[in-house]
């Protein structure tokens, strides 16, 4: 079992879940059941899914859970990448969190082929 508090990764998909909260708060009505719904769902499944996964009694079933955290993070992406386009979201705003999105990716694969060794 691992302390997930202890882990940089989900640290960091916490704090990405709440720059998504922040960056649609000012999303046109028109999209609450839409993209606003999609990108906060997707971003708090990240760091709930490290946070359920760590609980598990092996590594083998940690690193499922941790592969739909990564699975979320790319539909996180493609998410973003759909608000910039459509001009919800500025260029600016896009690069933080698509870069974000990338440094949680990066950390939590070092952290998987490490422990599936």
């Amino acid at each position: 079992m691992h302390n997930y508090r202890e882990l940089k990764f989900w640290s960091h998909s916490k704090s990405l879940a709440v720059n998504i909260y922040s960056k649609t708060k000012d999303f046109p009505d028109s999209e609450k059941f839409g993209l606003t719904s999609q990108l906060r769902r997707a971003a708090i499944s990240v760091s709930s899914n490290i946070a359920e996964g760590s609980g598990r009694q092996s590594n083998k079933e940690f690193v499922r859970f941790l592969n739909i955290a990564t699975g979320s993070l790319y539909e996180l992406e493609t998410q973003l990448e759909i608000a910039n386009e459509i001009g919800l979201l500025n260029d600016k705003n896009f690069k933080i969190l698509n870069n974000e999105v990338l440094s949680v990716i990066q950390m939590m694969t070092k952290f998987k082929m490490r422990i599936s060794c």
